[in-house]
Order: C-alpha cells, then structure tokens, then sequence
C-alpha cells in the first residue's frame, strides 16, 4: 500500500480509538468484493435488466416472473459470503465502539458475518410474503425453490410472492430510516464503505452526521461528489482497508504490534 494510503489508515483508525458511537454505512461496493454484481458502473445490471421491470414495484406487479429471473442471477448464482471487510465491521461493533451498521445492501452478509444491530434501509431477502393471501416464506425455502422454477405461494397458488425488499415505487420503512436518521445524529463517527452516495434519503444521512458534528471517513473504490464533507478517505477495496484498519485500531488501543 502506498504512503498516503497507510496515512489515512492510521488517521480513521485514530478516529475509531477516539469514538465513543461510530456508525458503518455501506453500499453496494462491499458486496460487489463478494462477488454480487453491482446495478451501476460499467458492468451494472441495469445495463442488462430494465429497472422499470425488475426492480419497481409496478413491473413486479405486472410480471413477477421478471423480477425471479433478475433475482435468481442477482443472489442465488452468486452464492456470496461475506467479505473481510464484513468481518472486519463486525469485529468493531464486538468490540463496542460501532454501535449500528447502516446498510443499503439486501444480501444479508453483514449479519452473516456477525454484526448484530443492522439497519436494512432497503430491506432483505430474509423473508417473503405472498401479496395475495400473506403466508410467509423463510428466504432460504425460496432460494431452494428458484434453483428450478419460479416460486408459488403453497396455501393460495399465487404467483405474487415478494421479499420484503424495498422496490421503485415504495417508501422505504419508515421505522428504519426513523433509526438510521437518529444513529446519524447521535454518531461521533461516520464511516462509508462502498457507496456512491448517489441514492436518497439515504445518501443525505452522512451531511445529517456532520451537521451534528461527527468526523467523516470513507472507504471507496472510486471518489464521489460528496468527498469534500469526508475528513478521511481511503481510495481502494474495503476487504483490503478495513481489516487494515481494524488491526491499527487494535493497536492503538490495546498496545498490540
């Protein structure tokens, strides 16, 4: 690694030792080094799926079937498991100075790799319903189900089964952004990892953490418009960084190395 990245480092490890309520934000660039493919960029899904289709809830409702197919390549494929970065944020919630993981992503990893308070914005695949008579589904019947066919609810036969992730067209939980918008004000430190900080609300939540007077660190591949408001920025891959920055922030703290 280079001089300046070893220096910003060992300035948001210093951050972390600092902090007495740090807050994790990530986006779709953790789980894109896990192999989930991303929905921007120059090899994003939605150059390959029409969002109107798969991804709003009006295209659901027309078609389920487009939306299983996006779906099944989307996470069954893909069979992804965490990341070290994922494992490096757990390990700073365990060891209590990362109070909440604000994510955007849908995959489940972060829970996966151990962290306990997450707040989903966008929802998860953990569970699906069916829009017709409301059973409900664990993912993991689902996923069994897509490895043939397209899934139907058991008890009506309907073909209306939708996990409980936040579509185009729907508001996303209130009671969770209620949540991520507290933790923001309430943080000392917020840190972002693998977002592009482009999707709102949730990409207002980091200037919400620094009206309120918290630093601001980032782990990204690429630079956003927002890096100006960033008092420290890594440029490269989180499961890179961040097991870099869990052991200086070990160190400090404990003495270790």
């Amino acid at each position: 690694m280079t001089d300046i990245i070893e220096e910003q480092i060992k300035k948001i490890s210093r951050m972390l030792a600092e902090a007495k309520h740090a807050v994790v934000f990530t986006g779709s660039g953790i789980s894109a080094e896990s192999g989930i493919p991303t929905f921007r960029g120059t090899d994003g899904l939605w150059l390959r799926y029409n969002p109107e289709e798969v991804a709003s809830i009006y295209g659901f409702k027309r078609n389920p079937a487009k939306f299983w197919e996006f779906a099944k390549e989307l996470i069954v494929k893909t069979k992804a498991s965490p990341n070290p970065a994922h494992y490096a944020i757990a390990e700073l919630e365990k060891e209590g100075v990362v109070k909440a993981v604000i994510t955007q992503n849908i995959d489940m990893l972060h829970q996966n790799a151990g962290s306990k308070k997450v707040l989903e914005l966008h929802g998860s695949m953990s569970y699906v319903d069916c829009l017709d008579c409301g059973a409900e589904y664990e993912w993991e019947y689902i996923e069994k189900v897509l490895e043939e066919k397209q899934p139907v609810c058991e008890n009506c036969g309907s073909e209306f089964l939708k996990p409980r992730v936040v579509f185009f067209g729907e508001p996303l939980p209130p009671d969770v952004l209620s949540e991520a918008m507290e933790e923001s004000k309430r943080c000392d430190l917020f840190i972002v990892v693998g977002s592009s900080l482009v999707v709102y609300p949730a990409a207002s939540l980091p200037d919400m953490a620094k009206r309120s007077g918290a630093k601001l660190a980032m782990v990204n591949l690429e630079p956003t418009e927002k890096d100006n408001i960033f008092d420290a920025i890594v440029y490269g891959k989180a499961g890179e960084i961040m097991p870099r920055v869990v052991e200086e922030f070990k160190r400090l703290r404990y003495g270790e190395g």
